[in-house]
C-alpha cells in the first residue's frame, strides 16, 4: 500500500508540473500575441496619424489582458473579475463603434449586458471582503487582507 501511494505521489506531481510548463508556455504565448496586436494598433493610429476613442478602448482592451496574465505570474491565480472588465470595456468599444447602425433594442441590451457585469464585479468583490477564503483570512503580519 505505501509503495502505491508513493508513486500516486510522484505521478501525480509529474503531470501537474507538466501541467503548469503548459499552462505557463500558453500564457507566454498570450502575451506575446496581445504584445505584437497592441505594436500594431499603435502603428496603425501612428500612420492614420489620428487616434479614435475605439483606438484608445482597444489599447486599453490590450493592457486588461496583459495585466491579467500580470497577475496569474504573480499569484498563481486569476482573479474571476479581470475577464469581466474586459467584457465591460469590449462591449462599450462595440457599443461605441457600431452606435449609428444599433437599434434601440440592441442598445439596450448591451447596456444591461455592462450593468450585469458591473452588478457581477461588485458581488464579488463584497463576497471577498466579506467572506475571504481561510487563505486569505491571515496576512503573514496577522492582520485581516483580502487577496486582490
Amino acid at each position: 500500500m505505501d509503495i502505491r501511494s508513493h508513486t500516486f505521489d510522484r505521478l501525480r506531481k509529474f503531470f501537474s508540473s507538466g501541467l503548469d510548463a503548459v499552462e505557463y508556455a500558453g500564457l507566454l504565448v498570450i502575451a506575446f500575441a496581445t504584445t505584437i496586436a497592441m505594436y500594431q494598433e499603435a502603428m496603425v493610429m501612428v500612420e492614420a496619424k489620428r487616434v479614435a476613442l475605439a483606438d484608445l478602448l482597444l489599447m486599453f482592451l490590450y493592457l486588461e489582458v496583459l495585466a491579467m496574465i500580470g497577475q496569474y505570474f504573480k499569484s498563481g491565480q486569476l482573479p474571476v473579475r479581470f475577464p469581466m472588465y474586459i467584457a465591460m470595456v469590449a462591449l462599450a468599444r462595440y457599443l461605441i463603434l457600431d452606435l449609428k447602425e444599433m437599434t434601440e433594442w440592441r442598445m439596450l441590451a448591451v447596456a444591461a449586458a455592462i450593468f450585469l457585469l458591473t452588478v457581477g464585479v461588485l458581488v464579488i468583490r463584497y463576497g471577498h471582503v466579506r467572506y475571504p477564503y481561510r487563505e486569505d483570512a491571515e496576512a503573514p503580519t496577522g492582520k485581516a487582507y483580502v487577496r486582490e
